[in-house]
């Protein structure tokens, strides 16, 4: 028997609030044949919402940052494209899911990469999100990468994708979701813990690439894209 065509791979922590939207869409989404959860060593019960919602849950016994919880979840699917979903998107629904799914299923791109609506102004106007979570890849780009992502911070996956699709030279569409949010970081943790937890995702991006890499990559995946793909229209369900 063959691989599913698509696994949906959500990484989370401490999301038992948000989660269970996500899941509400893709566990009965026709393009999506496998939804994984990895629980990166959550403490308020994420693990047990997932299960009850149906999904598959890859429980992590410490917390170890998303691209530890991504590296687990690969290697515990098999499938010809992973569909990378953030576990707190507000807003989502079928059509968004459906809209970064298309390219890559119509062979019109590689990749595909999500633009939301809280992107940073300055994401929005350029038309990428350069470290957006919300992804469409092929499985066997990640899961020849092992040692690699053993090596990256707990935060440096979204740019090592990019170098990573800047150097295959991948077809990227990148996909507005006009609809659909990340709630910030100090909503969910308070002001400070907030703020903390964005200046350590920022180290960890500058620990992954050196500043200048990120202008680099920002034009290069602009070149590589046709630009973003129009809104998605809402379907029901």
């Amino acid at each position: 028997m063959s691989p599913p065509r698509v696994a949906c791979l959500i990484p989370a922590y401490n999301e038992a609030a948000r989660i269970e939207g996500v899941l509400s869409v893709v566990l009965d989404h026709p393009a999506i044949d496998r939804v994984l959860v990895v629980d990166d060593g959550s403490t308020d019960g994420t693990a047990a919402v997932a299960q009850a919602a149906g999904a598959e849950v890859l429980a992590l016994p410490r917390n170890g940052g998303k691209t530890a919880a991504v590296a687990a979840g690969i290697a515990a699917l098999e499938a010809r494209w992973i569909l990378m979903l953030d576990s707190d998107l507000q807003g989502l629904d079928r059509a968004a899911v459906s809209a970064l799914l298309a390219p890559v299923l119509r062979g019109e791109a590689e990749v595909a990469i999500s633009l939301r609506s809280n992107a940073p102004l300055l994401w929005r106007l350029i038309g990428l999100d350069y470290i957006s979570g919300e992804r469409v890849l092929p499985r066997a780009q990640i899961a020849r990468q092992g040692p690699a992502l053993a090596a990256l911070p707990r935060f440096g996956l979204e740019v090592f994708l990019n170098r990573l699709w800047i150097a295959e030279g991948c077809r990227v569409a990148v996909v507005r979701w006009p609809g659909v949010a990340s709630p910030p970081k100090a909503r969910k943790r308070g002001l400070w813990r907030g703020i903390r937890a964005d200046l350590a995702m920022l180290a960890d991006i500058f620990r992954t690439i050196p500043a200048p890499e990120a202008l680099h990559q920002i034009r290069a995946l602009r070149r590589l894209s046709r630009g973003p793909l129009p809104e998605p229209r809402h379907q029901p369900g």
